[in-house]
């Protein structure tokens, strides 16, 4: 039986410059570092981890960037609902989602979508250091 996520797997060009660049940027904690990986969390987190996955071999014709379908979330999490189509959504509080948004701003987070309200909340698409995309919401 699955009882969860271990990590999820992000492609960079430098594992190590990415994981110092999630620490100082996003807060995160760097978990181990094992030869072209590097496994980091959110600090104080009992989440899943993210295993920056340095360049090699097992790449094969793999590239970084792009979006990742990864979910940062920003502090507790309810079921919201769409007015639009009437699903059910999962995400953060708006006010934290906009909190957490302008503290990334300020840090010099770069943004491929700025933030945006939705009738389910708030969302914004960041962007790492190989063009990695996550959203927060």
């Amino acid at each position: 039986m699955i009882t969860g996520v271990g990590s999820a797997s992000v492609l960079v060009n430098d594992a190590k410059k990415s994981a110092e660049w999630y620490r100082e940027k996003l807060g995160f904690e760097i978990i181990a570092t094992e030869g072209h990986s590097v496994f980091v969390k959110p600090k104080g987190s009992d989440t899943l981890l993210l295993h920056l996955c340095g360049r090699c071999d097992a790449w094969e014709n793999d590239h970084p960037s792009g979006r990742t379908g990864i979910w940062l979330q920003c502090g507790q999490v309810s079921m919201r609902k769409d007015e639009k189509s009437g699903q059910l959504i999962p995400s953060s509080r708006p006010e934290n989602v906009e909190k957490t948004y302008l503290e990334l701003k300020e840090k010099g987070v770069v943004f491929s979508e700025e933030l945006t309200s939705t009738s389910w909340g708030k969302y914004a698409i960041l962007r790492d250091l190989d063009g990695n995309e996550f959203e927060i919401s």
